[in-house]
């Protein structure tokens, strides 16, 4: 049994959150007690200690929803004029990449990202993989590099009709193949059946992918409305907007994540609640993109359960936390809005994070994952449990993320990787970069 303590303990659990001087015990990959510091070390004396030096104890930080292999992307020159659009910018740029991996950059370009998340302090990510040209063991490419790095992911491939029809039934068997593999098991892997989006989807492979969903009970992982394209598509196609469609289908549900539902009605934000649909907020690629913001408060006030994640545009919570705080309240025109944000990017992370595991993660109390990271904030003002919310917005960052740990495993402590070879791997994935721009 390990004992960290002489911490200022973040639980993040609703009605205890914070602690001044807090410990928490850990056998094996779990949580079994928290609290003051000397009551746990007085009933568990012969734990081994770890003094936290004052540092923040919380829970590792969670992204739900990223794309791994966007990695190779960055610094990636586009042969074309600069893209205008959401469609643009998916042809000239993501299919382009996608469609150029190998498993050896999927495996290399997901360990890079897994190790940014490491640094990070997110020990947990629901990631969308796509690769149509090397489609089956995908996701086995990635589930090797999360077992390597120690993070905890939970894996899709996405189905789409982009790349015809041999693809996309590779896409359905790649998934199906991964859920049966790691869904609910005891690891660090879970996965879910992942969907491109409403506007590369027939009817026909809806069908498919909701026949072969029906007896995995997995739920579905798909960008939803991210730009209007998607909603005029669905239009075209059936005379509905794309969260109807995909109601009409059967894709929604309470176990299906919905990226990004930027261009989303009050008819259905509506769906979005009846079908208990999660949904997702990615404030930083949605800027990117010009593609506009979720109605964030709309959804909240209708009950729609929002998270918090990044859509690979970086591994950092701690950054999309504060660009998600700005832009609620730019969007609003309100600088009092903002509300929501403790709850989206903890409470609600949980939840969403939480459903593809056996145990509860994104919390401190016994029985959850000891997914932990230490963060060496040293406070200017009186941090306390009414107050935390303001120091972690404006006092954390991902560069005072001390120590990671998940799983009861430590990945890094005082800021250095304790089993990954950080300079041999960024060298290898720039070589790798390098051959597959040459292939674009």
């Amino acid at each position: 049994m390990l004992l960290i303590g002489n911490g200022r303990l973040l639980t993040l659990v609703l009605d205890d959150p914070y602690q001044a001087d807090g410990a928490v015990a850990i056998a094996g990959d779990r949580l079994v007690a928290v609290g003051p510091t000397a009551d746990l070390r007085r009933s568990y004396p012969e734990a081994e200690w770890w003094d936290a030096g004052g540092m923040v104890i919380m829970p590792g930080m969670i992204n739900a929803h990223t794309h791994l292999y966007s990695t190779f992307a960055r610094g990636m020159a586009l042969k074309d004029a600069p893209p205008k659009n959401l469609v643009e910018i998916l042809e000239r740029l993501w299919w382009r990449l996608d469609k150029s991996m190998t498993p050896e950059d999927i495996y290399y370009s997901a360990l890079v990202s897994l190790i940014d998340s490491i640094k990070c302090g997110t020990t947990a990510l629901l990631d969308h993989h796509a690769s149509p040209h090397a489609v089956a063991g995908s996701l086995d490419a990635i589930a090797a590099a999360v077992r390597e790095t120690g993070v905890r992911a939970c894996l899709a491939y996405e189905v789409s009709d982009r790349d015809g029809k041999a693809v996309m039934r590779a896409g359905i068997e790649e998934n199906v193949r991964a859920i049966k593999q790691y869904r609910d098991s005891e690891g660090s892997l879970s996965a879910t059946f992942g969907l491109h989006a409403s506007m590369t989807l027939s009817d026909s492979t809806l069908a498919a992918c909701r026949e072969a969903e029906q007896e995995l009970h997995s739920g579905f992982h798909i960008h939803v409305a991210e730009g209007f394209q998607d909603a005029e598509d669905a239009v075209r196609r059936c005379g509905k907007r794309a969260v109807e469609r995909l109601a009409e289908q059967g894709i929604l549900g309470s176990r299906t994540v919905a990226a990004h539902c930027v261009q989303v009605t009050q008819r259905e934000i509506a769906i979005l609640k009846e079908t208990d649909t999660m949904v997702v907020h990615n404030p930083e690629s949605n800027m990117s993109n010009a593609v506009g913001c979720a109605p964030v408060g709309d959804l909240f006030a209708s009950g729609v359960l929002v998270g918090l994640g990044t859509d690979g545009y970086t591994s950092d919570m701690f950054e999309s936390l504060k660009v998600a705080n700005v832009l609620r309240k730019f969007m609003a025109g309100d600088p009092g809005a903002g509300s929501e944000l403790p709850a989206m990017g903890f409470d609600n992370n949980s939840s969403i994070m939480s459903s593809f595991y056996p145990h509860l993660l994104g919390r401190l109390e016994p029985g959850a994952y000891a997914d932990i990271i230490l963060v060496n904030y040293q406070a200017p003002t009186p941090m306390t449990a009414s107050n935390w919310f303001a120091h972690v917005l404006f006092g954390f960052s991902s560069g005072l993320v001390d120590t990671t740990m998940v799983g009861g495993k430590v990945l890094m402590k005082g800021r250095r990787l304790l089993n990954l070879d950080d300079a041999a791997i960024t060298a290898k994935s720039r070589e790798l970069a390098g051959r597959l721009w040459s292939r674009l």
